[in-house]
């Protein structure tokens, strides 16, 4: 088989919502076989509060995954502003690796680096500060230690504010700040980045000014879709990226 790559990210896998998991255990049916590489860049989960704490759909989900693995697939995981608490004891349930913000993959063309989104969000200056706080070593394991019924009620007033306070938010605010693309492609002298995050699914061409290490170039910002009516994902097959959607049946 040659190499093909798949990226997905935020599906928000929930119990209320089963016909995701429907649409998301059918893509892995569809593309068992004819994938090498999957990467799940953040938001698997809508909530993720601890290895010890999957129900009926984290396990289904790892079982899956698990049997895709087996079929020839490699399974990358990146953590997403939903689901950072994934550890590697859900990692190799899943027969998955986990893998981290701007990690890179080499093509025979492109140096792809890939991120689930929200570190390019700086606008959104309060969502940053949370960010930080709950990125935090000691912050995780004082998490973690609580019992289950308190992380739950956690998660669920974090998920209620964060509801509020995007609904006040301008679409500006909460979408990448183009300044730190540009930076970011200098930094790495990646020539695509791939994230999600924003659920503005586009592709996005852009021509970087000359600096003194380098002359101008053309560069790539794949942004992945979230899942709902639609599924999303990006494949890169004989050294071509593109972005598809399919209908998720209700």
């Amino acid at each position: 088989m040659s190499r093909r790559l798949l990226f997905i990210s935020d599906l928000h896998l929930e119990k209320s919502k089963p016909t995701i998991t429907r649409g998301f255990l059918e893509f892995l049916e569809r593309n068992q076989n004819r994938c090498s590489e999957l990467y799940i860049l953040g938001d698997l989960f809508e909530v993720w509060i601890g290895d010890d704490a999957i129900s009926e759909l984290e396990t289904l989900v790892a079982n899956s995954l698990a049997q895709f693995s087996q079929q020839g697939a490699s399974i990358f995981i990146l953590h997403g502003n939903r689901d950072f608490l994934i550890r590697q004891e859900y990692a190799d349930r899943c027969q998955a690796t986990l893998i981290y913000d701007h990690h890179l993959i080499q093509t025979k063309t492109d140096k792809i680096l890939l991120l689930h989104g929200d570190t390019l969000c700086i606008d959104d200056e309060e969502y940053q500060k949370f960010r930080i706080l709950v990125r935090n070593a000691l912050w995780q394991k004082e998490f973690l230690s609580k019992t289950i019924d308190e992380r739950q009620a956690f998660a669920k007033k974090a998920r209620n504010e964060s509801q509020k306070a995007s609904a006040t938010k301008t679409q500006q605010i909460m979408d990448v700040n183009e300044n730190s693309v540009k930076h970011l492609f200098s930094e790495t002298a990646a020539t695509k980045i791939l994230h999600g995050h924003t659920h503005r699914p586009a592709i996005h061409e852009t021509k970087l000014p000359p600096s003194q290490d380098s002359s101008s170039r053309d560069v790539q910002r794949i942004v992945l879709g979230d899942w709902d009516k639609l599924g999303w994902f990006a494949e890169i097959h004989e050294e071509k990226l593109s972005l598809h959607s399919f209908k998720i049946q209700p």
